[in-house]
Parts: structure tokens; sequence; C-alpha cells
């Protein structure tokens, strides 16, 4: 199956661990960004078509979030599910560790006279920390909530399509796991961080709260649809090549499953 032959087994072994580890950080650090600078910013990428203006407005955040869905899509498809869902849980814990530095950091003295906005006064040297540990609280609480529901569904949706095309139609696992999980989770973050910190979007004069959210649920879904579409040819190239490179039999877990129900 493979032409090198000349690699020994513990050159492999190390080439494995440090692609998952590549992978592993990639993401783990891309959370970590967006869930601190998450709901910091809101983009207007709004623009005319026909002379109609489309809105499109995203969260700062958004910007590398696609990356997750990519990492985790190698992960599944070179080290299996059960690798999958560990850097998923790991994701988890590093929520919580990023929350729980930010309580601390604003717990510990000393401790800044706040406005009628909970926040330290305007001059303040230390609002800023304290805004972002605010919107950092709501987009954290919204993010795993939206976070573990949409990783789990991508990782199980690549394995299902996966197994169901018996290995084939790579295109098919890599946009159909990505693009629903996606869509849960731009549903998800920003309905939860509306309901946790409302401050943290911004309602034009006159406008609906409802036509604002769904604003940002579609911006976010589409911005991560197209990326999600855009790295199809990544991924394409990315396995076949880390496939090589590795020497991974990526199909070896559904053939030892079909084994196992004879």
């Amino acid at each position: 199956m493979f032409d090198d032959g000349n690699i020994s087994d513990r050159t492999i072994i190390k080439r494995r661990e440090v692609v998952f580890i590549l992978l592993s950080g990639f993401f783990l650090g891309t959370l970590a960004i967006l869930n601190i600078l998450g709901i910091s910013r809101q983009i207007d990428l709004s623009f005319s078509l026909f002379g109609t203006k489309i809105p499109f407005i995203v969260f700062v955040g958004v910007l590398p979030y696609p990356v997750t869905f990519l990492c985790t899509d190698f992960i599944s498809e070179l080290y299996g599910r059960k690798r999958a869902n560990l850097v998923v849980w790991t994701g988890l814990i590093l929520n919580l560790w990023v929350i729980f530095i930010m309580w601390v950091g604003g717990s510990l003295p000393p401790h800044p006279a706040t406005g009628p906005d909970g926040l330290p006064l305007l001059d303040d040297p230390q609002r800023t920390f304290f805004q972002i540990r605010q919107w950092t609280f709501g987009a954290t609480a919204a993010s795993m909530v939206a976070y573990l529901t949409a990783q789990f569904v991508d990782v199980h949706l690549f394995h299902f399509f996966k197994k169901m095309t018996k290995g084939k139609a790579l295109w098919l696992r890599n946009n159909g796991s990505t693009l629903t999980s996606q869509f849960i989770d731009s549903l998800a973050v920003v309905s939860i961080t509306w309901f946790f910190n409302k401050s943290a979007i911004y309602i034009e004069p006159g406008e609906t709260v409802m036509h604002a959210l769904l604003i940002l649920i579609g911006s976010n879904y589409v911005f991560k649809m197209v990326s999600a579409l855009l790295d199809t040819l990544p991924f394409y190239v990315g396995v076949k090549y880390l496939t090589r490179y590795l020497q991974i039999d990526n199909m070896s877990e559904y053939r030892k499953e079909e084994e196992l129900a004879a």
C-alpha cells in the first residue's frame, strides 16, 4: 500500500505524533483566540447587489473558526473517531481554563470603582481588561454549548458519511459534516450570546432584535459555509499527502468494524 519501506517504525511513529500535535495545537490555539476576542467586535462586510444592500455582519471570532473544523476533519480522517473526540473534550477543558484565568484576573486586587454598566470608569486603564473579561464570559458560555454540540455532530457525521460511502467521496464527509455542524454552531453562538450578554450585540436604532440576530446567524453561517467549501481542495491534497507521509491506512477502523460484525 505504501512504497516508503525503508523508513523505520520509530520515524513513522514520530511523524504521526508530530502531525497530531500540530493539528491539535492549531485547533486549541484557534479556539482560545476566538473565545477571548470572539464577540469583541462586529465586522460589517455588507455589500450591494443589483442596487440592493445585502447585510453581512460577522463576529471577529468567526474569522479563524473554520480552521477548527478542518483540523478535526484531518484528525478524524487520519487518526480516527476516538482521537478526534479526545481533542474535542480537550477543547472543552480549555474553555473552562480560559474562564478560570479571566475570573482570577478580575478577582485579584485592586478592585476599581465601577460605573452603571458594571465596568471600571472610562478613564480607568483597567476598563479594557474588564470589558474583555465580560465579553469572554458571555462568549465562552455560548461557545461551550455550541462547541460541544457542533464538534460532536461534525465528528459523528464525518464518520457516518465515511462508513456509508466505504471511504469514497471525501468531499461528502468533509463538507456534509462541516456544513451541518457549523449551522448548529452559528445558531447556538448568536442566540446564547444574546441571552447571556446582550450588550455584546449591537442593534441599530429602529432595528428589531429578531432581525439583527437573524442577520448575524445568517452572515456567520454563510462565512463558515464558504470557508468549508474552499477548504475541500486543501483537505483532499492534505489527506492524500499525509496518508502516504504518515503511512496510515485511513480505512482500517472500518475494516475492523466489518470484521467484528461479520
